[in-house]
């Protein structure tokens, strides 16, 4: 709606409400008279009871949460208080002549006092409730605007834009899974093979049987010894102890090696790695990256003279 729409609608309920205070006025004029007021009184107690339904009216449109209810309240109360002495303006004929002196509201006594006693205590209700309601409406702070989330929005991609505009556009590196390193690295164990290889094989002496025990002996008690952790062997492996693989030559070592390095950059070619994948000795391992990465490097030249 616009404001000209707005300013008509506001206007036909200022006439609206002007007409019906002035049908209510005429009413609680006469019932003002009746309980023994004066002629300013009676002209004046009108005021005092439609004009804090209107006061009320607009605290209940400042006011939010417990203040709100509490004005609604009071326009309830007043608006109802008002419509029982407009009904009984109704219903006694000697409230309507010209001038009313004082005189009863009901024939029946205990009604007469109620309708006395609810004309009496509305105008200081009044001063009670409205002092109230304009003391809420002068010390109420109204909740603080918050930012349109349009505009919120639009900053937040504004500077995401700029932000991403200078920066250079990068191709990922492929991600390698990196070793496994341990903080503390003990010696490599010596592998079996290479034992073998290494020191020359003896002879093991037979096992002599040791003196048969004659029957009906008491056997001796044996104690289990405690048990030490295992230790790393230092030493020549007997024969008993020794691994039954067979031994691999130089050749198929090399062929392995070089199926396990194989699509490796030569950074990667390690004596570590070779030793780890194909499980050799790293005497062995060293010997193999080395041979690898003579290859790659007499490979490569020639490689490059063809193709010119």
């Amino acid at each position: 709606m616009n404001r000209f729409g707005k300013g008509l609608l506001i206007t036909a309920l200022v006439v609206v409400v002007g007409m019906a205070f002035r049908v209510s006025w005429n009413a609680l004029r006469d019932i003002a008279n009746a309980i023994g007021a004066d002629h300013t009184a009676a002209t004046l107690y009108p005021f005092v009871v439609d004009g804090l339904m209107a006061l009320a009216l607009v605290a209940t449109l400042v006011l939010a949460g417990n203040d709100r209810k509490f004005a609604l309240r009071v326009l309830g109360t007043y608006t109802g208080a008002s419509l029982v002495l407009n009904y009984v303006h109704g219903l006694v004929p000697a409230l309507h002549g010209a001038t009313v002196d004082w005189g009863r509201l009901a024939e029946w006594d205990p009604a007469n006092w109620a309708l006395v006693l609810l004309a009496t205590s509305l105008p200081v209700g009044s001063i009670y409730f409205g002092s109230d309601l304009v003391a809420k409406v002068l010390h109420h702070q109204p909740a603080p605007i918050p930012t349109p989330i349009a505009n919120m929005e639009k900053s937040t991609e504004t500077a995401i834009k700029r932000s991403m505009a200078d920066l250079p556009e990068s191709t990922p590196e492929p991600i390698t899974p990196p070793l496994a390193v341990n903080p503390i690295r003990l010696a490599d164990p010596v592998p079996v093979g290479f034992l073998k290889s290494a020191l020359p094989l003896k002879p093991v002496p037979a096992i002599e049987s040791g003196p048969v025990k004659p029957i009906g002996s008491t056997p001796k008690r044996t104690v289990a010894a405690a048990s030490t952790p295992a230790r790393r062997a230092t030493g020549r492996l007997p024969e008993v102890a020794r691994s039954a693989q067979p031994k691999r030559t130089q050749a198929q070592l090399l062929d392995e090696a070089r199926a396990a390095m194989a699509g490796l950059p030569d950074a990667k070619v390690t004596a570590e790695g070779i030793r780890r994948a194909i499980r050799t000795s790293p005497a062995n391992a060293r010997m193999l990256r080395d041979t690898i990465l003579a290859e790659r490097a007499t490979t490569v030249p020639e490689l490059g003279t063809g193709a010119v």
